[in-house]
């Protein structure tokens, strides 16, 4: 069945995929860059690649973008601490491949070339690589039946398989199935996804659960932000300081009047809004809304600070570190969308409040079969469970001492990770 696949994916799909890739770059400067950078970066892989010591081997992570190569970086910082090894590392997006150019510990970063049979083969020439490494789930057709070709070892890690997932479909579970086999291990979160895994007809010796990257990199990121002073000391001294991060209209209708409410009725308390996307109209709107209520001042003028009980954040970036000053967190996107990520307050032992959508998000559904977080399904629920946390300390205590020790927990899979990548540098 691979041959057919092969040749159908070559013949009708992947041809189709890059000709649409074209089309789209010329109407997003974004595609277009990726796609430039693309056609040229052979000839500068191959110089780049020859001031390598080629003597050591060469270890390549791919991530589609950002997002996924932050969950990389704590097996890659530790690898390069453990083993004299050179690091290749490719993106899909070209916002992960931009914004990672300066990485320390990679000797190499490029684009993952288009999955032609052609790009492929040229790219994995160059790179000679010993070992391939793909972060959840961005795999490509040509690339892996081309690396399984040449023996050369590839392991999907945080791999994650919904029960339901469509790759399960008739027919494209086939396709999966040529695709899957392929690898000689798959790492996965946690053992429901290795469950999922075994549909597809995987040795079950391949299959190993071991966890998530992502709390092994917001704990790094925490320890970090703590040194980081955003605020004078002991400015919220006495106080309560709630934080609602990466808030939308959506969180805001729901809290802000339950917020309103419980500044009128707790003078201890201290709100910090930072909204995800800090325009200029989202923050002379946010004004607007306490206009009349209570004072507010914008973080960039944070010298000029009064004593105002609303301070709002019009930078980006800091989120994490405004975390280090908070009693209690609301954490955005969950009215609508679907909510960010709980983990960040979660790594300081804060209490954490949401709105109801949250099945994206597994860290926050169990938080809340814990105990740790708490869902609110309108204003009535929010100032409730606010007030609650105001007021109790034993309760706020109890709640944030849960999620710290959820996070605890799940620490440590990139020392697992590392073991597994090891197994196969010694062969």
């Amino acid at each position: 069945m691979k041959k057919f696949w092969f040749l159908l994916y070559n013949i009708f799909i992947i041809h189709e995929l890059y000709f649409l890739f074209s089309i789209a770059s010329l109407f997003n400067d974004k595609i277009k860059r990726g796609f430039i950078e693309r056609k040229r970066q052979n000839s500068k892989l191959i110089k780049k690649f020859e001031k390598l010591d080629r003597n050591k081997k060469l270890i390549w992570f791919h991530s589609a973008s950002l997002g996924e190569f932050e969950q990389a970086k704590p097996i890659i910082k530790k690898l390069r601490e453990e083993q004299n090894v050179n690091i290749l590392i490719t993106f899909f997006s070209p916002s992960g491949y931009e914004n990672s150019l300066k990485y320390p510990y990679a000797d190499v970063i490029a684009y993952l070339p288009i999955d032609t049979v052609k790009s492929v083969n040229q790219f994995i020439s160059i790179a000679k690589p010993n070992m391939i490494i793909f972060m959840r789930y961005d795999i490509w057709p040509n690339l892996i039946w081309e690396l399984g070709n040449r023996n050369i070892p590839t392991m999907i890690v945080d791999a994650t398989m919904h029960k339901n997932s469509k790759r399960k479909f008739p027919i494209i579970k086939n396709f999966h199935n040529s695709l899957y086999q392929n690898f000689a291990k798959i790492l996965t979160v946690s053992e429901d996804d290795l469950n999922s895994f075994l549909d597809f007809d995987i040795d079950k010796n391949k299959l190993a659960v071991i966890g998530e990257t992502r709390f092994d990199r917001v704990y790094q990121k925490s320890l970090l932000a703590k040194d980081k002073k955003l605020f004078r000391e002991k400015l919220f001294e006495g106080k309560k300081v709630f934080v609602i991060g990466s808030s939308s209209e959506y969180d805001e209708i729901a809290v802000f009047p339950a917020f309103e409410k419980l500044l009128k009725n707790d003078p201890d308390c201290v709100l910090i809004i930072a909204p995800h996307e800090p325009n200029l109209i989202t923050l002379e709107k946010i004004e607007n809304t306490f206009s009349g209520i209570e004072k507010t001042i914008r973080f960039s003028s944070k010298n000029n600070y009064q004593g105002e009980k609303i301070i709002i954040i019009d930078s980006i970036g800091i989120l994490l570190t405004l975390y280090y000053y908070a009693d209690v967190v609301y954490v955005g996107g969950s009215f609508k969308e679907g909510v960010h990520n709980v983990l960040e307050p979660a790594v300081y032992g804060l209490p954490l409040v949401f709105g109801p959508k949250i099945e994206i998000s597994r860290e926050a559904q169990e938080l809340v079969k814990r105990g740790g977080g708490k869902i609110v399904n309108n204003k009535k629920e929010a100032y409730r469970a606010l007030r609650t946390l105001s007021s109790d300390s034993s309760e706020r205590k109890r709640m944030g001492d849960i999620c710290l020790e959820y996070v605890n927990e799940n620490i440590g899979a990139s020392d697992k990770i590392i073991e597994e990548i090891k197994i196969f540098l010694t062969n």
